[in-house]
């Protein structure tokens, strides 16, 4: 009898040693999935935050119309900021030298 207990004992190990390998890899799965949802968010937040701010300093930037184009500017370093649609505007409204020629060809492609 003692033998079937000591073998009773050994299969319950087993037993409880694939139970733990298989909550512990649960376990680390739920945590990755939850490290990767509070990534997303930190992301999320660092974009809201980054917003309409200046690239250069991080002051906030305000839209100002400069000759029927709206561009964003920075006036705490007077930084002027475009994005792909401004650029395009004043590439269009600029026609000579070679500022246009310049502008054109970074709205060409």
């Amino acid at each position: 009898m003692d033998e079937k207990d000591r073998l009773g004992d050994k299969l319950r190990d087993v037993e409880r040693g694939r139970e733990d390998q298989y909550f512990a890899q649960r376990d680390r799965e739920l945590l990755d999935k939850i490290k990767q949802a509070q990534a997303g968010q930190a992301e999320d937040t660092l974009k809201q935050a980054a917003l309409m701010r200046c690239p250069k300093c991080g002051e906030r930037l305000a839209e100002r119309r400069l000759h029927d184009v709206v561009v964003d500017e920075c006036r705490a370093c007077q930084g002027i900021w475009l994005d792909h649609g401004e650029l395009i505007r004043v590439a269009r409204l600029e026609s000579e030298g070679w500022i246009a020629r310049w502008l054109r060809s970074l709205t060409e492609g």
